[in-house]
């Protein structure tokens, strides 16, 4: 069994992972659109993904873009990245941050080398954590 995080998007999925795949080092290994999918969708939604996964590091984030009724920014949550190193981690941070909200700098904290918080310009909340052994 494994767990994997699904994501809705308001309309760009594919350019999120895109950027998601390039800045973790993976792939998009699917993705298919309204369009490519059995039934019948609303003309605006056809080039849209119904569905989607990206796959980096053995782990996978799978997604959609939700039609715009059935959309809410996402809330309640964070995606965890647990990174190696900080440098690693400062990059992949401002990376994620750039364009979002910046929720809490990374910095240094009392469990962790640099820990920060943001949501990123497709509305996806994020933490980058880089523990102390």
């Amino acid at each position: 069994m494994k767990l994997m995080p699904h994501l809705h998007f308001r309309g760009n999925c594919r350019e999120a992972f895109n950027q998601y795949a390039e800045l973790l080092g993976g792939r998009v290994a699917f993705a298919m659109t309204f369009g490519e999918a059995p039934g019948e969708h609303p003309a605006a939604l056809r080039g849209q993904i119904i569905h989607a996964r990206v796959e980096f590091a053995g782990q996978a984030l799978t997604g959609c873009d939700a039609p715009p009724e059935r959309y809410e920014r996402p809330q309640g949550f964070n995606l965890l990245l647990d990174v190696a190193s900080a440098a690693d981690g400062e990059r992949i941070f401002n990376e994620l941050a750039r364009g979002g909200q910046l929720v809490m700098p990374f910095a240094q904290t009392f469990w962790a080398h640099r820990f920060g918080m943001c949501s990123d310009r497709f509305g996806i909340p994020w933490m980058v954590n880089c523990e102390k052994p």
